[in-house]
């Protein structure tokens, strides 16, 4: 993959990854539906295990995120890329609630799609 191919991936899967952590988006769009493998799971920063359904059944929302920092993209085999990042989310009344993020995203059917996602809290970041 050249460095150019490389550069649009992870501008793609970031674009991506924001409108996932976007609730609206999720409970509101057949869009969010068609990001999420039928095989997705994710292990929550919580500890919780969640799965397609879950995702995106209308529910709490956690906050918004809003920072996303040293977001990266590198391709673990051919259709197979993994993102990694830290998020900041707001908690009112607390301070940030800070973790490690990583997605994996596999090219289905022309187009991408993640399959698992994993949030690391960072204690007291």
């Amino acid at each position: 993959m050249s460095a150019t191919e490389h550069d649009s991936l992870r501008i793609a899967l970031f674009k991506l990854e924001m409108k996932l952590m976007d609730p609206g988006f999720r409970w509101d769009s057949g869009e969010a539906a068609m990001l999420l493998a039928e095989d997705f799971v994710e292990f929550g920063s919580s500890g919780r295990v969640w799965s397609r359904a879950e995702i995106l059944a209308p529910g709490e929302s956690a906050g918004p995120i809003v920072a996303v920092e040293d977001f990266a993209v590198r391709m673990l085999a051919t259709g197979l890329a993994q993102a990694t990042y830290r998020s900041v989310r707001a908690v009112p009344g607390n301070g940030p609630f800070v973790a490690l993020r990583s997605s994996l995203w596999v090219y289905r059917d022309g187009r991408w799609q993640m399959v698992f996602h994993q949030g690391t809290k960072i204690p007291d970041a």
